[in-house]
């Protein structure tokens, strides 16, 4: 049995935000108490999500096992704020509720930081599921290459996927809360500055846990958003931390070369919706750093004959894609 709400503190507090999930959360707590390991306690915060009636239906029969919290639509990052300050335990395991756990996860993560007390953050690879015509991983689409450090993250040499997570709640609290002012990407904003902490973080190429990609609307499905969110990270780090010369200049450089992936992200989709001059001005802007001859020419086609060359553009696209014109 895992620790419940029982008086004894659990060692590990699992932390699952849930909005508009009634549908695939029953999976997601299902692997939970499935866990090897059970000392936990698990936390569910309902994020002001519209459909609390089915949701709360589908919780029914978990309520003794869980604390289940709800809240005004705030976001992720409060709702996960929100279950941190009522955790109990050493340990937070992060997990959203679309995603679920191998039945080994939180034992393989827990035996991570036995073998290395020095640890504060591990996190592990995971399977990617949603689209049935392709087995893909998370660390074969989003490598995770030598230590993770401040520089391999800002580079994204190290790229860490949230529901996999398991961080020392002391470390967690020394570097505060998730910045609930964040849309998108506010794990990562989370990792970053554990890392100017000081944190430690070791990870599994093992793959622990499924993460469902194929929800219409989820935050993963903007690339350009994205990237934006990106930038805002960046810019926050330039302007706020006491960053050392070397990390500086890792991030100056990386914030350049995001915001030239942003604009031309948001070119092709003022490009999608024909927007022509806007369109030119936007890849021509990203251009200016990229220096692609390919981009050069897509400026110049849309400005002599834009319909032309906008269909060329989707053209190569779809080829680079693999998929047939």
């Amino acid at each position: 049995m895992s620790a419940l709400l029982s008086n004894s503190a659990p060692k590990v507090s699992v932390i699952i935000p849930t909005y508009k999930t009634a549908d695939l959360i029953a999976t997601c707590l299902d692997s939970v108490f499935a866990q090897v390991y059970t000392d936990f306690e698990a936390i569910v915060v309902n994020d002001g999500s519209p459909d609390t009636p089915e949701l709360e239906k589908v919780l029914a029969p978990y309520r003794g096992r869980i604390v289940y919290l709800k809240q005004e639509n705030q976001r992720a990052a409060a709702a996960r704020n929100n279950a941190i300050r009522r955790s109990r335990g050493e340990f937070l395991a992060l997990l959203d509720s679309d995603d679920s756990w191998l039945p080994n996860h939180l034992a393989s993560q827990m035996q991570l930081f036995a073998d290395d007390p020095s640890l504060d953050l591990v996190y592990a690879n995971a399977a990617l599921v949603g689209d049935p015509a392709r087995q893909r991983t998370f660390m074969k689409e989003c490598p995770s290459e030598g230590p993770a450090t401040f520089e391999s993250l800002i580079v994204k040499r190290c790229q860490i996927p949230v529901s996999t997570v398991v961080v020392r709640k002391k470390k967690f609290l020394e570097t505060g809360f998730f910045d609930e002012t964040m849309a998108r990407c506010d794990d990562y904003d989370m990792w970053v500055r554990c890392s100017l902490h000081g944190a430690k973080i070791g990870y599994l190429r093992t793959v622990q846990a499924r993460l469902f990609t194929g929800r219409p609307g989820s935050l993963g499905t903007s690339g350009a958003r994205n990237l934006e969110a990106y930038c805002i990270i960046l810019d926050k780090l330039r302007h706020t931390f006491p960053l050392s010369e070397a990390h500086r200049k890792v991030v100056d450089q990386r914030a350049a070369e995001v915001r030239a992936l942003y604009l031309l992200e948001e070119g092709k989709c003022q490009l999608a919706e024909r927007n022509f001059g806007k369109a030119r001005e936007l890849i021509s802007e990203a251009n200016r750093y990229m220096h692609r001859p390919t981009l050069s020419l897509a400026v110049l086609g849309l400005g002599i004959a834009p319909h032309a060359a906008s269909a060329a553009m989707s053209f190569w696209r779809r080829v680079r894609s693999g998929v047939s014109a």
